[in-house]
């Protein structure tokens, strides 16, 4: 591993002075998430209070919480073994105090719920829990509780039946049609409100009939709960994201995927109507990443060890209105399976593996932008016609991503009230004149960020 009292690689070529911090606001006028996959509780509240509540972010999501399988790899988390807190990332108390910490510092807690399955095989649990596949002393789940379909899905994405009856990877599958089981699952969400979670990342949710899942959040102590849903887009397969829309916010796969393709062999002058526009899902029930857990391992998105797109694509998805975003932030491993370092314990950003992709400068500066820029239009859109673009957000904000190998140099339009203001990428002053004009160079793969929440450097 690298001497992480550094920046990160990625992070390297896109350095900047950090402008001052921006204050926290309460949840709900903040639509950001820092995905802290894998950090353990008492790590995630140090960091709400060091870093996410002072960046502006809205909320932070935490990796599945309930008991689950003993092991080493990322993956244990989505085998549950039974609903009570109490996981290698910490116990109920950990977790209702870190809720607690998060909520002082003005964000929100996302648990990412997994509700579709239970356990691959047998053994004992994190918190003591005797089990074997198909009964689960302790949810309590017995033979019953679950889908008669014992085969794997396998590749029959096609067949409703197969994606929503018979097994993911194995892990046997609830029968969430159930009310009994509705129930049951509805219980663990409302223990985990009762304890003042902000909402869930409903895990594997296309696995479920979106009717399911509506009946399991009908049975909420508060139904309206913020609520995204996992449901990965195929074309042409049966079950499609569109069905989950009434259910609440549903993550748009084709969004990172395309930003990688964009960024890595098209031209980003293309982006110029990104999201409807390009045939998603409506964005206001859009939640949008550049990478995921998922997608940073399995390579159909951009992710950390790709330098400056990566970096550059965060910067552009904070500042396009489309969706709700999550950042990503994660670890360094060596393999596809490898578990957090120091089994999630966080003792420093770049430090022991963890990249802290949430506080690099050129991310967390953008977090602010976002904020102040929330509800303007896209306006004044300029691009070179290849991978240098620049658009603002009505009166309240402008941007210039360049994306080419080399400088690029312009006199910007901006609709930007005359005078000064911190580019919040570089930290350095620019000045806009009476006709809302800036002009400015800014070396290959690199951004500028003027928003009206930062007049001054200093």
């Amino acid at each position: 591993m690298r001497d992480t009292t550094l920046l990160p690689a990625a992070a390297l070529p896109l350095l900047a002075v950090t402008p001052p911090a921006a204050q926290a606001a309460p949840p709900g006028e903040r639509d950001v998430t820092a995905v802290l996959f894998n950090w353990n509780f008492d790590s995630v509240a140090t960091e709400c209070t060091r870093s996410l509540g002072p960046a502006g972010y809205g909320y932070v999501q935490v990796s599945p919480p309930q008991e689950q399988i003993q092991g080493d790899q990322w993956w244990t988390n989505y085998q549950p073994v039974s609903y009570e807190i109490d996981s290698r990332l910490g116990d109920r108390a950990q977790f209702q105090a870190m809720v607690a910490t998060c909520r002082d510092a003005g964000v929100g807690v996302v648990v990412d719920a997994v509700i579709n399955h239970m356990t691959a095989g047998s053994g004992t649990g994190t918190g003591g829990s005797a089990y074997t596949k198909y009964d689960y002393p302790d949810a309590p789940y017995t033979d019953g509780d679950f889908h008669d379909c014992r085969r794997d899905i396998g590749d029959d994405y096609g067949d409703r039946y197969a994606v929503q009856e018979c097994e993911l990877v194995g892990l046997a599958d609830l029968d969430t049609g159930s009310p009994a089981v509705q129930q049951r699952i509805a219980d663990y969400l409302n223990d985990l409100l009762s304890l003042g979670v902000a909402g869930f990342r409903i895990d594997a949710a296309k696995h479920m009939a979106a009717a399911d899942l509506a009946a399991i959040r009908s049975r909420l102590d508060d139904p309206g709960v913020y609520w995204k849903q996992e449901v990965i887009f195929g074309a042409g397969e049966a079950v499609q994201p569109g069905e989950y829309a009434g259910n609440g916010d549903v993550q748009e796969f084709r969004y990172g995927r395309d930003l990688k393709r964009v960024f890595e062999n098209e031209n980003l002058a293309y982006l110029t109507n990104f999201g409807e526009g390009w045939g998603y899902a409506p964005g206001a029930g859009a939640a949008v990443f550049v990478d995921n857990h998922d997608t940073e391992r399995n390579g159909s998105t951009l992710n950390r060890t790709d330098g400056a797109a990566y970096t550059l694509a965060n910067v552009f998805m904070l500042a396009w209105p489309y969706g709700s975003p999550d950042v990503h932030s994660g670890y360094e491993y060596a393999h596809h399976d490898a578990g957090p370092p120091l089994g999630g314990q966080v003792n420093a950003c770049w430090q022991d593996g963890w990249t802290c992709q949430h506080a690099w400068p050129e991310i967390r500066s953008m977090v602010a932008f976002r904020n102040a820029t929330r509800g303007a239009p896209v306006t004044d859109w300029w691009d070179n016609g290849n991978d240098a673009i620049a658009f603002g957000r009505g009166d309240r904000g402008f941007v210039v991503v360049n994306h080419e190998q080399g400088p690029v140099t312009g006199t910007f339009q901006t609709s930007l009230a005359a005078g000064t203001y911190c580019d919040v990428q570089r930290g350095q002053p620019v000045t806009v004149d009476g006709g809302g004009r800036f002009t400015a160079t800014l070396g290959g793969d690199t951004a500028l960020a003027l928003h009206t929440g930062a007049r001054d450097c200093s």
